[in-house]
């Protein structure tokens, strides 16, 4: 159940999730010991959240330090650090929070503009700000989006932004494109996925008299699904592959096999949990969730939340990379080191990462299985059952296999 809602939904019916409000408890105790005046810069970044919906808690997360302090908010240069710094970087955010309604994102006040130019900035801006009492320093954890830090009330703020992003403006600017187009247009002009996400968020896309603030967990989903669905319309139309290939990565407590199997676009992702990893309480379980979709998509949410919709973006640019479609299956094992949940970051960018790393082509679905039993720890009786995919390239005959050796697509 933990696995399933990761305090998403509260299907244990209490008020307060108790996996998150231990760790909490426990993060409490860092200390911070800024007071209420404060200077320092954003990386740019701010955090829109969900409670209280329509009228939200919106704010920048701002550093203590001066300068270039764009990787404590890019999680496109997280690939390859540790938890501790991944979490340092967050730790040294501290968040602003002020109620605003979303719909003020359409005719901001001067609280919500400056909010919206942090959005908009190319590169970090200079900050200095008012607290009504001094930060507590306290670690929000989500599974949708990265931790943040120390956070406060804010009174007043002051941002100095030194140039905006061109081709973010030119969407704030354009009151007729909505906000689909915008973010399709902003990711073929290589804006990095986490900016346009915090674009979305703050309310700076869409046409006229839509606009609203969108609580960041939801719009990093919405983002990853809106651009994994364009890109998958392409795919659609690539010829098909014809073997198996197999990309696999370890990294922060994690292990990921990301495979494509020959034939049309289908897509599943699966992940393990290892007992006593956050989302997995048991002290001897091992819990395995996933979830799938076929050629045409699907239109429910996905059971595993946003991680779903984030690999399946990742899998549909190394297609698009390759020039073929295919079946691609993401398996993900969790083990103890994962201490904290990172956000869908964590997945889209180490998704992105074992599809950069080179493939192995492989003879069948037994090499396949043999594979599988060789990299995770979890036995591969454990990973069958739990994949459709699996189970169904095992024993579905294609017409393919039929056809002389000579016109195999993988002669």
């Amino acid at each position: 159940m933990c696995l399933r809602c990761r305090a998403a939904q509260m299907l244990c019916g209490k008020p307060v999730c108790p996996i998150l409000l231990r760790h909490e408890a426990l993060l409490r105790t860092l200390p911070f010991g800024a007071g209420r005046e404060f200077a320092g810069s954003s990386p740019p970044a701010l955090f829109v959240g969900r409670y209280g919906y329509p009228k939200v808690s919106v704010g920048p997360l701002l550093s203590s330090n001066h300068g270039d302090t764009l990787v404590y908010d890019t999680p496109e240069e997280w690939v390859g650090r540790s938890v501790a710094e991944v979490v340092g970087f967050r730790m040294g955010l501290i968040r602003g929070t002020r109620p605003i309604r979303v719909t003020e994102a359409e005719a901001p006040g001067r609280e919500a503009e400056e909010l919206q130019l942090l959005a908009l900035a190319a590169g970090s801006a200079e900050a200095e700000a008012t607290f009504r009492r001094p930060p507590r320093g306290r670690l929000t954890l989500s599974d949708g989006a990265p931790p943040t830090g120390p956070s406060a009330p804010i009174e007043r703020i002051r941002l100095e932004v030194g140039r905006v992003d061109e081709r973010i403006d030119r969407l704030y600017r354009d009151g007729h494109a909505s906000a689909r187009t915008a973010v399709r247009e902003l990711y073929d002009r290589k804006v990095p996925v986490s900016r346009i996400q915090k674009a979305l968020s703050a309310g700076t896309l869409g046409r006229r008299g839509h606009r609203r603030f969108v609580p960041t967990r939801w719009s990093i989903t919405a983002v990853d699904d809106l651009l994994g669905k364009e890109n998958l319309e392409r795919v659609r139309r690539l010829p098909e592959l014809g073997e198996i290939r197999v990309q696999t990565l370890e990294a922060i407590g994690n292990r990921w096999m990301v495979v494509r199997l020959p034939g049309a676009y289908r897509y599943e992702s699966i992940e393990a949990w290892y007992p006593e990893t956050f989302w997995n309480p048991h002290p001897s379980r091992i819990l395995i969730l996933g979830d799938r979709e076929g050629f045409r998509g699907r239109r429910n949410y996905a059971s595993i939340g946003g991680c779903y919709y984030a690999a399946r973006l990742a899998c549909s640019e190394a297609m698009q990379r390759d020039g073929r479609q295919a079946g691609a299956l993401v398996l993900r094992e969790v083990h103890p080191g994962e201490i904290l949940p990172l956000g869908v970051w964590n997945v889209r960018e180490h998704v992105r990462a074992t599809l950069r790393r080179p493939a192995r082509s492989l003879g069948d679905m037994e090499e396949l299985l043999s594979e599988i039993g060789r990299f995770f720890a979890i036995p591969v009786d454990r990973w069958v059952p739990a994949s459709a995919l699996l189970r169904e390239t095992r024993v579905q005959r294609r017409l393919e296999d039929f056809a002389p050796a000579e016109l195999h697509p993988s002669a």
